[in-house]
């Protein structure tokens, strides 16, 4: 077994923690495991505290020498300045997303958490709430509703109630209807749009119909799908080459936070320039000025599928279902590192060894370096 590394403390830090400590109101096993400290070193620091007080009520302890005299002109400024400051940094974290927000609570701060709070316009409620895990018999239905939405991607909720009622499960529509959302997946078929977008976000119409499609970084196209692990799950998202199928940029994350779409976005600029259009699904995550933002920077046409209306990307579609039958189902991640690993080899297979009958029995990445005339229609 490796030894701890020594780590040093700040003074303020030992302070906070002696302080606690003469306070009395938590036991010293208590602090030991708040403050990830070792409880001899936080008995030590205590006494360190008390002996210091003492001295200050010692001889001498009021003949210090006197502080120097306050420039009260050079004080207020100061405070002018400070409170700007503050006002354009309130303003910044207020102007964050939820989550940002409530990643910048500090529970360690001398600042309440209840003002913490406040300051940034969020719930006291949601800073306390530690959301539950989901149940394990909810992750073996998941699972399988994976699978069934594959197979058939045109049933809703009733259908897949009705299917896993055939195999045995007994579950209600709207239990499914949540699984589906915690998954991110929905029934696929042509419909009246009848949903409103989220507000201040921006529908894009669908710029690919009859579109002859012939070579590499013409069109892009994004989408994630939802990945079962043996403990939980994880989300999957790929940029793809629509002519060549080529993946350009992959991540795997825990949350379906706006960075992470953007990051894989960023990634594929990076590394293989850009495209004349852009491609996604209408999901708030694609909508939102994050995302559709770093598109107008580079100067790509945004195009959006229409609702429900799966052959609008159809590609991606195509390479979910490999992913998950040669791949994702044939393992059990016990790990996120462990599946970002496994993802990461079979989408090196794909670009390089797989072959593709749509591309003349070329792999992605014959056809993305080096491509040859051939046809791809939206």
């Amino acid at each position: 077994m490796s030894r701890r590394t020594r780590r040093h403390h700040a003074p303020a830090f030992k302070a906070k923690v002696a302080l606690a400590a003469i306070k009395g109101e938590m036991t010293l096993a208590q602090l030991a495991e708040h403050f990830d400290v070792h409880p001899n070193q936080i008995m030590q620091w205590k006494s360190q505290l008390q002996e210091a007080a003492a001295e200050v009520f010692g001889p001498g302890g009021g003949n210090r020498p006197s502080e120097p005299a306050v420039d009260v002109k050079t004080l207020h400024a100061k405070i002018g300045e400070l409170t700007l400051e503050n006002g354009f940094f309130r303003r910044r974290a207020q102007q964050s997303r939820p989550a940002e927000r409530k990643a910048m609570i500090d529970r360690e701060h001398d600042l309440p958490i209840a003002k913490q709070a406040k300051v940034l316009k969020i719930s006291r409620g949601s800073v306390y709430y530690l959301p539950r895990p989901v149940p394990s018999a909810d992750l073996a239905i998941m699972r399988r509703l994976d699978r069934l939405h594959l197979e058939f991607p045109f049933a809703g909720s009733r259908m897949l109630r009705d299917l896993l009622a055939a195999e045995g499960c007994k579950i209600g529509r709207r239990h499914v209807k949540t699984l589906m959302r915690r998954m991110g997946i929905e029934a696929l078929y042509g419909r009246p749009r009848t949903t409103k977008p989220e507000p201040g976000h921006k529908i894009y119409p669908y710029l690919l119909r009859g579109m002859e499609i012939t070579r590499p970084n013409q069109v892009w196209a994004m989408d994630i799908t939802y990945i079962p692990m043996a403990r939980g799950f994880v989300y999957l998202a790929v940029v793809l080459d629509w002519a060549t199928r080529r993946v350009l940029s992959w991540r795997v994350s825990i949350t379906m936070e706006a960075a992470f779409w953007v990051e894989t976005l960023e990634d594929a600029l990076a590394r293989h320039g850009k495209p004349d259009i852009f491609n996604t699904d209408q999901g708030s995550q694609f909508t939102g000025a994050a995302f559709t933002g770093a598109l107008a920077s580079h100067g790509i046409a945004i195009s959006m599928d229409g609702r429900g209306a799966w052959r609008d990307n159809v590609f991606v579609e195509r390479l979910w279902r490999s992913v998950k039958y040669e791949e994702v189902y044939l393992r059990a991640y016990d790990t996120v590192s462990g599946a970002r690993a496994s993802i990461a080899r079979y989408l090196d297979f794909y670009n390089g060894q797989r072959p593709h009958s749509s591309l003349d029995g070329n792999t992605p990445d014959q056809a993305y370096f080096n491509p040859l005339p051939f046809r791809a229609a939206a």
